[in-house]
C-alpha cells in the first residue's frame, strides 16, 4: 500500500462545530487568545487559562467527528496512512483513523507541571486547581502553548517526508513551525490541498488544489481517485 500522509487543522474540525481562533477573530470572549495560551498566562492568570480550556474541552465532549473525519478514516482501506495534525481535539479518533500524530497535544488529556513525561486522560472537561499529578504537581492542559517547542515535530517531518501522496485539509498553511511541514515532502510527490480559500503556499508544482470545505474535498479526492 501507498504511504498516504493527511496534515489536517481546524477547519477539519470547524465542520463539527469546534470554532477556530480565526472564526473568533484571535479572541475567546474578550480575551486575545494569546492570552490565554501561553507559559506567562499561566503563570499570570491562571484562573483564565483554566477557564479557558475546561470550555474547550466541555465543548469537545459535546461534538462528533463528522463526514470528513470519516472519509479519511475510510482511506485506511486503500493506503497506508498517517495523520498529523494541528488540531488538540479528538476526532480524528472517533472516526476510526488509527495513526495519529497531535502536532499540539491533546486537549482531553493533562500533564503534570513538573514533569512532562507525566500525561493523563481526562475522563470529564472540567479541571481544577489541586488536581495533582503522583508527584504532587499542579496538572495543567497538555497544551503546546505559544512560546513552546513543538516536542513532536522531529516525528512529524520523519512521517511526511516518508510520504507517496499528501493531502493538506483544514489548514491555510500559515502557522509555523507546523506549515513548514510541507518542505520536507518531495518534489515528485503529489500534494491535495483541501481549503475553501487560497492557501499560502503554492510554491511547489504538484500541488492540486481542492477549493472546498473539508467534507466537500474529501468527497471529491475520493472521486478524483477512483476509491469505493
Amino acid at each position: 500500500m501507498k504511504k498516504l500522509v493527511v496534515f489536517s487543522g481546524a477547519g477539519m474540525s470547524a465542520e463539527s462545530g469546534i470554532k477556530t481562533f480565526r472564526d473568533m477573530g484571535g479572541l475567546w470572549e474578550q480575551y486575545d487568545v494569546t492570552k490565554v495560551a501561553s507559559p506567562i498566562a499561566w503563570k499570570n492568570t491562571p484562573d483564565l487559562v483554566m477557564d479557558f480550556y475546561n470550555q474547550r474541552r466541555k465543548q469537545l465532549f459535546e461534538c462528533i467527528p463528522n463526514e470528513g473525519h470519516q472519509l479519511i478514516s475510510k482511506l485506511e482501506n486503500f493506503y497506508d496512512v498517517s495523520i498529523i495534525t494541528q488540531n488538540v481535539d479528538d476526532l480524528h479518533e472517533r472516526a476510526g483513523s488509527s495513526n495519529i500524530l497531535h502536532l499540539h497535544g491533546e486537549l482531553k488529556k493533562v500533564r503534570s507541571t513538573v514533569d512532562s513525561s507525566l500525561v493523563y486522560e481526562m475522563k470529564d472537561w472540567e479541571l481544577k486547581f489541586g488536581d495533582v499529578c503522583e508527584k504532587g504537581s499542579q496538572l495543567r492542559p497538555h497544551i503546546v502553548w505559544f512560546g513552546e517547542a513543538v516536542p513532536v515535530m522531529e516525528e512529524a517531518i520523519h512521517i511526511i517526508s516518508k510520504a507517496e501522496i499528501v493531502i493538506v485539509v483544514g489548514t491555510s498553511l500559515n502557522v509555523y513551525p507546523a506549515a513548514g511541514l510541507i518542505d520536507f515532502v518531495s518534489d515528485s510527490v503529489p500534494v491535495y490541498i483541501i481549503d475553501p480559500g487560497k492557501p499560502a503556499y503554492q510554491s511547489k508544482q504538484n500541488i492540486v488544489h481542492i477549493q472546498e470545505i473539508a467534507s466537500v474535498g474529501m468527497k471529491k479526492f475520493f472521486e478524483m481517485m477512483d476509491l469505493n
